[in-house]
């Protein structure tokens, strides 16, 4: 039996969930199920077109109901989109918990810790909740040492240089 691993892709870097979406599509290439549950995003993934035709391999979901940037919306909405997000982690516990997937992508999910939303103590419970099988990659910029210590492998993305020539 092949024993799951939790991957951290982290930094200020550009390319954390691109790499993430890159391991999605290899391990469903290998005929495996992926689900990506996005948070702290405007709309983009969740409404791809092309995202909606690897479907069944790879689904996404998106819990956050606004277009906006959470960070630009008034208090008030702020607050019903951080009950959406809760949403979205007991819908991770779920996925978890049922074995529905081969790889679980948390993008951005690193963020709610670093705001606040949830804690280390509540991701940590979340990844409690997996099989032995399932992978999981978290994304995020900020990344603590309590929540290093949850993962199998930890990759820092900076950039180096914005511009060339």
């Amino acid at each position: 039996m092949k024993q799951g691993s939790v991957y951290i892709y982290s930094g200020d870097g550009h390319g954390k969930s691109p790499a993430a979406l890159g391991k999605a599509v290899l391990t469903a290439a290998q005929g495996k199920n992926v689900v990506i549950i996005q948070f702290l995003k405007e709309k983009g993934l969740a409404d791809s077109e092309f995202l909606h035709r690897l479907e069944p391999e790879i689904k996404v979901f998106r819990f956050e109901k606004s277009e906006l940037n959470f960070f630009e919306l008034p208090v008030e909405k702020q607050t019903e989109e951080v009950i959406n997000m809760k949403n979205g982690i007991n819908f991770a516990k779920k996925v978890l918990a049922t074995g529905e997937c081969d790889l679980l992508i948390l993008d951005e999910v690193l963020g709610l810790v670093d705001n606040g939303i949830i804690t280390a103590d509540d991701l940590k419970t979340l990844l409690e909740t997996r099989d032995d099988e399932t992978d999981i990659i978290m994304t995020g910029i900020s990344l603590n040492d309590e929540i290093c210590m949850l993962a199998d492998e930890v990759s820092r993305i900076e950039t180096l240089k914005i511009k060339c020539c």
